[in-house]
């Protein structure tokens, strides 16, 4: 069996416009919903074997918010900047691990999300988890069979 979680960062701070992109914090309401969404995944019985997260600071921040709540180390991994989604489920598919979260950014996660659900997941919103099991795939044939499940959960959906 396969699970892949995408998370797509939480809410960012554009206070200051001189900040590079990739240093953009979270804001008030992305620190809050790191850690309520982190524990409704964990609710779930859910325990990845890997959490690989962009580098920027607030995919990051986010990252880390899952990694505490669910007991997972989280590693970094630069291409998933601004990655595309072929480039979000290699990154993952190279893993090899059975169960992985993938913390990053739009347009490639609402991308990857309603390619993989059938366009039942339209939009990413920030903090956003959508979960995907195949029960008889390995990495290198998902992308060709649909899941066998998938769930999407969102700040204000509980």
């Amino acid at each position: 069996m396969i699970r892949l979680v995408l998370v797509r960062h939480a809410k960012s701070d554009w206070g200051d416009p001189d900040l590079d992109d990739h240093d953009r914090p979270l804001n008030a309401r992305g620190l809050r919903d790191a850690p309520v969404m982190a524990r409704r995944l964990a609710d779930t019985g859910f325990r990845p074997d890997v959490i690989v997260s962009s580098t920027a600071v607030r995919a990051r921040t986010t990252a880390e918010a899952f990694g505490a709540e669910l007991g997972t180390a989280v590693d970094l991994e630069p291409i998933l900047y601004g990655a595309p989604p072929r480039t979000l489920l290699a990154v993952a598919a190279a893993t090899r691990a059975r169960s992985v979260v993938l913390v990053a950014h739009d347009p490639g996660m609402s991308t990857l999300a309603g390619d993989l659900s059938g366009d039942g997941v339209s939009r990413m919103p920030t903090c956003a988890v959508a979960t995907f099991t195949w029960t008889d795939a390995q990495w290198d044939t998902v992308d060709a069979l649909a899941p066998a499940d998938w769930t999407f959960d969102a700040p204000g959906l509980a």
